[in-house]
């Protein structure tokens, strides 16, 4: 085979594959307005909750959870490639933090777990798109009542997660919530009104908070994750682009350097007549 036929094979396979980069890139920029809209939604869903908790809190202030408990962070990393140092980053910003055991999240950031600092206690498959999510907190937190239960101490979350919209990388603690100084310059003259006893009314409300918040955490990180695949993607699709073009060039250099040789043998051939 000539090198032009070589080179015409090889841009062929590159724009194959150019073709599944450029797909792959835009099913994750779909992804991400469809994100946006659920993290929109979940967020204001939270900050609701919140708001009910501190105003609760203002007339019932022993209720507020305590602080000393085991520290077990969820590390929430990436469920599939082509995003980058994304798992490798939180990998290193939990490096330093001195947490009793990790429960790592994402397939690809599990099979990094050996390089977690942290002794990691359970491992889950990550979310691949929004459809996905609740199904994925509902097993986390089957595995959180599960580690719950073989301990007597009180476990303290943190969820540790990319976020764009502050660009770096967040830690927040999940349980126990509503730790925060009430900064609120209004509150209500009067206790709210319940229809249950305020310790059973405040269980509830943790685990609604705890459900809430943890859904719009998996939004945010899961539209870091496609933000940093998209990225990721479409510096591939140029440098392939960028290939091709060179080998373009090459594959008619070469081409054209054998359509000489033919003319020159026809030539030889003619004179030898």
């Amino acid at each position: 085979m000539s090198l032009s036929r070589e080179l015409q094979l090889h841009i062929t396979q590159l724009k194959e594959i150019r073709s599944i980069l450029n797909s792959m890139k835009n099913l994750a920029f779909i992804e991400i307005h469809k994100l946006l809209r659920f993290k929109t939604m979940q967020g204001q869903a939270v900050a609701n909750i919140e708001r009910a908790a501190l105003d609760f809190l203002d007339f019932y202030p022993g209720l507020a959870a305590d602080n000393n408990a085991a520290q077990l962070c969820i590390l929430l990393g990436a469920e599939r490639g082509f995003c980058g140092d994304f798992n490798e980053s939180l990998i290193n910003a939990v490096a330093a933090k001195a947490y009793t055991g990790v429960i790592a999240i994402g397939s690809r950031l599990c099979n990094r777990q050996e390089d977690i600092a942290t002794e990691v206690v359970a491992t889950l498959e990550g979310a691949n798109v929004a459809e996905e999510v609740p199904t994925i907190i509902n097993r986390l937190i089957d595995t959180i009542s599960a580690l719950h239960g073989k301990s007597t101490a009180t476990l303290q979350l943190t969820v540790v997660y990319h976020d764009n919209a502050s660009n770096q990388i967040s830690q927040r603690q999940v349980f126990p919530p509503f730790n925060q100084p009430n900064e609120r310059t209004f509150h209500y003259g009067n206790p709210p009104v319940l229809n249950l006893a305020p310790g059973e009314f405040f269980a509830d409300l943790l685990d609604h908070y705890l459900f809430a918040v943890l859904h719009e955490i998996f939004y945010i990180s899961l539209m870091a994750e496609n933000h940093s695949r998209l990225q990721h993607l479409e510096g591939a699709v140029n440098h392939l682009d960028d290939e091709t073009v060179k080998l373009q060039r090459k594959s008619q250099i070469y081409r054209q350097e054998e359509i000489t040789e033919e003319i020159e043998v026809i030539l030889l051939n003619a004179e030898n007549l």
